[in-house]
């Protein structure tokens, strides 16, 4: 592997991890490898700590590609539970107010689910990274202040049901670049006459990188320290072979 030039890592992100932690244990497996003490990496497209699944990791000139792969189109498998609502749309925060949900049946949500499939126009959560007066919005929602987001436009390809238990809801989705899928709960929720949030997420696809392309944090950190180098990479050992501390 040539970490130098670049390599594209397909990561499972575990549950509990940021996305930074995820790439942090990587930068430091490299570091290692190539006894250096600074080294880029960088991730294409966030993951919640909630959330597991696909993270591209990119190495040295290959974080020039992030921007593009970001724009690859992204399959989650999401779980959402109807008649209750959280501020975060999610598990991060406690149930803020409970729905009826007896009178939502397989059909209702079927019939339902073609409103939110093709060009739509979301409103970001309020517990996101999305800037407001030059902040995160999720800075502004901690501390109590009213938050404002601006509709988004977005495309949803495809949005399948795979199982309904009379309460929580498994869907496929596979969406563009932006999309929040705990949005997705709080929206169809509302329109099952209802409300829902997010209690499983688990992205499965980035472009053409599947899950199961991708190493287990362990998995990744073993084939680093363990691969061949070459080319540029090969080269900044033979200068220099000592390990970095």
């Amino acid at each position: 592997m040539d970490f130098v030039t670049g390599e594209i890592i397909g990561i499972d992100k575990p549950l509990g991890w940021t996305s930074f932690d995820a790439v942090k244990r990587i930068r430091g497996a490299i570091q290692r490898r190539l006894g250096v003490r600074k080294f880029k990496v960088g991730h294409a497209g966030t993951l919640d700590p909630l959330a597991t699944g696909v993270l591209i990791v990119c190495t040295g000139r290959a974080t020039r590609r992030i921007d593009l792969l970001q724009q690859g189109r992204k399959e989650y498998i999401a779980t959402m539970r109807l008649g209750a609502t959280t501020p975060s749309f999610d598990l991060e925060k406690e149930i803020d107010a409970t729905y009826p949900y007896q009178h939502v049946s397989r059909e209702m949500i079927l019939e339902t689910l073609p409103q939110f499939t093709g060009h739509i126009m979301q409103v970001p959560p309020v517990f996101s990274a999305v800037k407001v007066d030059g902040k995160r919005a999720y800075l502004h929602a901690r501390k109590g202040h009213d938050v404002e987001l601006v509709a988004k436009p977005l495309e949803i390809d495809e949005f399948e049901l795979l199982d309904f238990d009379g309460r929580d809801m498994t869907l496929r989705i596979v969406c563009s670049k932006g999309t929040y899928i705990r949005a997705l709960a709080r929206d169809l929720g509302q329109a099952l006459q209802s409300g829902a949030h997010l209690i499983a997420l688990r992205r499965t696809a980035v472009g053409p990188i599947t899950e199961a392309q991708c190493l287990t944090i362990d998995e990744a950190v073993a084939t680093i320290a363990e691969c061949e180098l070459t080319g540029e990479a090969a080269e900044l050992v033979k200068a220099d072979p000592r390990p970095a501390n």
